[in-house]
């Protein structure tokens, strides 16, 4: 093998493996990623979930996600539209804080650093109906 070919040789292998490292960190960009891992639900959500179900499509579609705050698994339900609040609950069910939404889109100052401090994201249900 002459030179030249050697070089292309080594220059597709390291492109190669630069794509390859590329693409296994294509999900890591600083914004919070679902966590794949089923833990079971609380009885309460998956009342929730029948509640919403039973309900016409939102815009955007209902979801309900699982995460870690001041110590806490807590459950963040988005509000499906402009000026609404969104809910927070406790693992208990009970209606913690709207982190978000309402007029000024700050919802009730009850829990101001939740969309900072929250960690372990997991997408527990989403309404996958379309509208």
């Amino acid at each position: 093998m002459n030179s030249a070919n050697r070089n292309i040789l080594i220059y597709t292998v390291a492109i190669f493996f630069i794509l390859v490292a590329g693409c296994s960190n294509a999900n890591q960009t600083g914004n919070p990623q679902p966590q794949s891992t089923q833990i079971e639900n609380p009885q309460w959500v998956n009342q929730l979930i029948e509640k919403y179900k039973a309900e016409p499509v939102g815009n955007p579609p209902q979801s309900i996600w699982r995460y870690e705050y001041r110590g806490q698994v807590v459950y963040y339900v988005p509000a499906q539209c402009c000026d609404m609040f969104s809910t927070l609950y406790d693992a208990d069910g009970n209606v913690m804080c709207a982190p978000n939404g309402g007029f000024d889109g700050k919802g009730d100052g009850r829990c101001e650093d939740f969309l900072a401090q929250r960690t372990q994201e997991q997408l527990v249900w989403q309404d996958p109906r379309k509208r």
